[in-house]
């Protein structure tokens, strides 16, 4: 397990010593400076998680260092040391990106506590970084966004598909991502040259979904004063995306299942059939299986479009990815503003990781595009997100809750704290205390197991315990 590394930048020798050998008990790599030159000699040459520094330093401020050390090293948090006379200034340099304060004296278990969560802070920066560059290379899809191994996975899956003619089915919760998933198939596929055709079937009233998929002549049916080229038609050497396709009737279904089969089409009206060269992508918030199951759709069609299936995951179900989607949402949008927001608040990412997002992906950048158009400075605070946001509250959904989770009370019961305080203790160790992960397997949210863990006062290097019969009450 590597250890947080800090860097204490303090101009009172004593002061410093102390610092420093505290947090060096307390199991951090630790190395001092005693001015700001020397602070930037050694960020040259090596990577902080943390810089502890004091404001008012002789020569480079602690001010000044702040700016620097956001500017050429945004991988590393700083957290401030000042005096009573000066807060003003260390609530400026919160405003200017510093993590935290801390007034001198401070005492130990606040000073610990707080380069802690600094430096779990600047762990997960600094990997959504590499992983942002691994991302922006051969992993790189455009629109398609994360570093979470079921993302990984889309990714591998579509550059593996998209240059074959197979029919594709996506599935996956509303605000996922579908679309966009259909999109890089295409551009990533032999057809890209042509026009990417789409079209939302829940959309379309039933009595006009034929005639906007097929067309018709001119004559089949009043009002049908000239000939209309249908979706199919447009996309003949394309791509056509059929999203909620369970959504179609069964007679549609049946006249989709011919084209497939035939490669052929024939319009409303007409007494001919062509040849068409279409390569079908479709989409469904349903489990089209379960749907075949209960009769709504038709089997043959879902063995002709479910050639390959891509599965997205809920983006609760990979929360370590918010950071990411959020920042790659605030430049999509950024242009709102002129440029003008760039960047979340430590408080605001918080705030983004607690919340469950039912609306998945595309909730997500509603509440960042949302946070851009309200910002009043150059980074989003928690007060320019949605209330429905802030108040973390989630529609309940059924069959969300694991089944096989049932544990049985010891006949002389237990202590639950305890038992509780190692189930948080195990699920950190199996995470390598990455609290985002921990929160996932235990089913809460960040900010309470953030919570829990400082109520227990849990530590990385202890030891978890099973619950046992001495410890009931």
């Amino acid at each position: 397990m590597t250890q947080a590394s800090v860097l204490v930048v303090e101009d009172n020798d004593l002061e410093r010593q102390i610092t420093a050998d505290t947090l060096r008990e307390e199991g951090f790599a630790v190395e001092e400076a005693a001015v700001g030159k020397r602070a930037m000699e050694l960020l040259a040459l090596s990577q902080f998680d943390v810089v502890l520094t004091d404001l008012m330093m002789p020569g480079m401020s602690g001010e000044e260092l702040l700016a620097k050390v956001r500017s050429s090293y945004p991988g590393s948090q700083v957290v401030v040391l000042t005096a009573h006379g000066t807060i003003d200034s260390a609530v400026q340099a919160m405003k200017t990106g510093a993590f935290y304060y801390l007034t001198k004296p401070t005492d130990r278990e606040t000073l610990v506590m707080t380069v802690a969560k600094a430096a779990e802070l600047s762990n997960l920066q600094q990997e959504n970084l590499l992983l942002k560059r691994r991302l922006e290379g051969k992993f790189e899809i455009e629109g398609i966004v994360g570093q979470d191994p079921a993302i990984l996975e889309v990714i591998r899956l579509v550059r593996r598909v998209a240059p074959s003619n197979s029919t594709v089915l996506i599935q996956g919760e509303s605000g996922t991502g579908k679309e966009v998933v259909a999109k890089a198939i295409h551009r990533l596929s032999p057809r890209a040259a042509r026009q990417f055709v789409a079209i939302n079937c829940s959309a379309i009233p039933d009595n006009l979904i034929e005639n906007e998929l097929f067309g018709h002549e001119r004559g089949a049916f009043t009002g049908a004063n000239e000939r209309k080229i249908g979706l199919f038609e447009s996309a003949d050497k394309s791509t056509l995306f059929l999203d909620e396709i369970a959504d179609l009737p069964q007679g549609m279904q049946a006249k989709i299942l011919r084209v497939l089969q035939e490669k052929e089409l024939r319009r409303v009206g007409g007494n001919e059939s062509f040849r068409i060269d279409v390569r079908l992508v479709a989409a469904s918030n349903r489990n089209l299986a379960e749907e075949v199951g209960e009769g709504r759709f038709r089997e043959d069609l879902y063995y002709r479009v479910n050639v390959v299936t891509v599965t997205l995951p809920p983006l609760r179900d990979r929360r370590g990815d918010i950071p990411l989607l959020a920042n790659h949402a605030l430049a999509k949008f950024g242009h709102l503003a002129e440029g003008r927001v760039k960047d979340l608040s430590r408080e605001a990412m918080e705030v983004l990781l607690d919340y469950t997002w039912p609306g998945n992906v595309r909730q997500l950048e509603s509440a960042i595009e949302r946070a851009i158009l309200l910002c009043e400075g150059d980074t989003i605070m928690p007060r320019d997100f949605p209330q429905e946001v802030l108040s973390r509250k989630t529609p309940g959904r059924s069959g969300d809750r694991q089944r096989g989770d049932k544990f049985e009370i010891p006949p002389d019961g237990l202590n639950f704290e305890s038992f509780e305080r190692d189930l948080i203790l195990q699920a950190m160790e199996k995470t390598d205390w990455v609290i985002a992960k921990a929160a996932k397997m235990l089913g809460l949210s960040y900010r309470t197991l953030q919570y829990r863990i400082d109520k227990f006062n849990l530590k990385r290097g202890e030891q978890s315990r099973p619950p046992s019969s001495s410890e009931a009450k």
